[in-house]
């Protein structure tokens, strides 16, 4: 069996790691370093649970080969961090946008690219920069919402209380929108 041994800084941390040729990333990620944020969903590609960040880019992690990430810094939901991230995890939870959480760490990624790349500017293109990941709880209303108030707060505009009541917190039940 082929083995590689790609060097990459997940998250800020220098990591040189030796798997067969053909892991994933997100494998590579999650059985390797134990990282578990990073989910695994279809691994076809296709439900967007695995995204990460590969150089600043938002990649799926099942479909990325991990040799492939020799060099290159990875960003997973754990190492998210700065003012755009703690306004997006603030407005998933007040907003309503967590349910079972399988996709959130996906959304997260997706939503701090969109936030960052300030391509958040209207529903419309929210719900076109979600395209690629799938949820099959929240209806996405609460996640256009979530994204629509960090985007609101990182212009200097007050968050948005929508779905979720003041006081209530992660875990809780929140009211669902209907699509």
């Amino acid at each position: 069996m082929n083995e590689v041994s790609p060097r990459l800084r997940v998250n800020g941390a220098e990591h040189t790691v030796t798997v067969p040729a053909r892991t994933s990333l997100a494998d590579l990620l999650r059985d390797r370093l134990g990282l578990t944020g990073t989910h695994l969903g279809c691994e076809e590609g296709v439900c967007g649970a695995c995204t990460v960040l590969v150089d600043g880019l938002p990649v799926r992690g099942c479909l990325t080969l991990a040799a492939t990430c020799d060099g290159a810094e990875v960003v997973t939901v754990e190492g998210l961090t700065g003012a755009d991230a703690d306004r997006l995890r603030a407005a998933f939870s007040r907003e309503g946008a967590l349910q079972c959480g399988f996709c959130t760490p996906g959304m997260l990624i997706t939503a701090y690219d969109l936030v960052r790349r300030r391509a958040a500017g209207s529903p419309e293109e929210i719900r076109a920069g979600l395209g690629g990941n799938l949820c099959r709880c929240t209806g996405y209303q609460a996640l256009v919402r979530a994204i629509a108030s960090a985007t609101g707060e990182s212009a200097g505009e007050p968050g948005t209380r929508g779905g979720a009541e003041p006081g209530t917190r992660t875990g809780e039940s929140h009211p669902r929108d209907r699509a």
